[in-house]
């Protein structure tokens, strides 16, 4: 069975898996839960590999307010042991929803945390030429984070002195949430925070063209292996370690 919460006078479902709660509507509801201050994550199969031996990134995303279904290993992998389906929504499609919306076309009304000054310059360009008036004052490029928990006072009060009703974080997976949840943290308000790691580089062309037809049937996955074997495939050859996990530890945190 499904958990269900209610906020906002209409029943949310969330499915727990390895202590993390994850979204299990649609996506007109995941998009108004996106503009209500929640703390999102996008975790795939290789960071969900990482749960058990990755204590600060395991914090982040069993603190979030909710994650998304983006592995579409995991969500096979549920349907295969539990009999449960939990409808699989990529970041790539959470991001796609986000920016057909008017809510990232206000001027001001968001923020991109980048992951490189190249990243950047690409995406905002992108971004511009589609009609989003984010300019290289809504950008912040992140450093390399070390290991464990996320600090960063700079980022910190740069968000403060904007006050963007969005947090758009397109950092790898890992990196991200420890980083969101520190934001979520420490804000003095409680804008929202999306993770979508890659999801801009697919659209913008800095990595793997990953079209609709190829993110339903879940195979973003292969296609970046194709497009970057050296990168990726050692990658999601680790994450074939969560079946071991998911099959241990079901509904409960790996820490439990």
């Amino acid at each position: 069975m499904h958990n269900y919460r209610y906020q906002s006078g209409m029943a949310r479902k969330f499915q727990r898996i390895l202590g993390i709660n994850f979204f299990v509507g649609d996506m007109p509801d995941l998009l108004g839960l996106c503009a209500e201050g929640n703390f999102i994550v996008v975790p795939a199969a290789p960071a969900l590999a990482d749960l058990p031996t990755n204590s600060a990134y395991r914090e982040s995303v069993e603190k979030s307010d909710f994650a998304i279904p983006d592995s579409a290993l995991m969500v096979l992998l549920w349907r295969f042991m539990t009999g449960q389906h939990v409808p699989r929504i990529s970041g790539l499609k959470l991001l796609r929803g986000l920016l057909a919306s008017d809510e990232l076309q206000k001027a001001g009304n968001s923020v991109w945390i980048m992951p490189s000054k190249v990243e950047m310059k690409v995406n905002l360009a992108w971004l511009m030429r589609n009609g989003y008036r984010i300019t290289e004052d809504d950008s912040y490029v992140a450093p390399m984070y070390a290991t464990g928990p996320v600090t960063d006072p700079a980022l910190l009060s740069w968000i403060e002195a904007r006050k963007p009703s969005y947090i758009i974080v397109n950092l790898g997976g890992g990196a991200q949430e420890r980083l969101g949840y520190y934001l979520r943290e420490n804000l003095s308000y409680r804008p929202s925070i999306i993770c979508v790691g890659a999801a801009v580089a697919f659209i913008t062309g800095l990595q793997a063209h990953i079209p609709p037809w190829a993110d339903t049937w879940m195979l973003g996955w292969l296609l970046r292996c194709i497009n970057a074997p050296i990168k990726f495939v050692p990658r999601y050859w680790k994450a074939l370690q969560l079946i071991a996990i998911l099959a241990k530890y079901r509904e409960k945190s790996v820490a439990a």
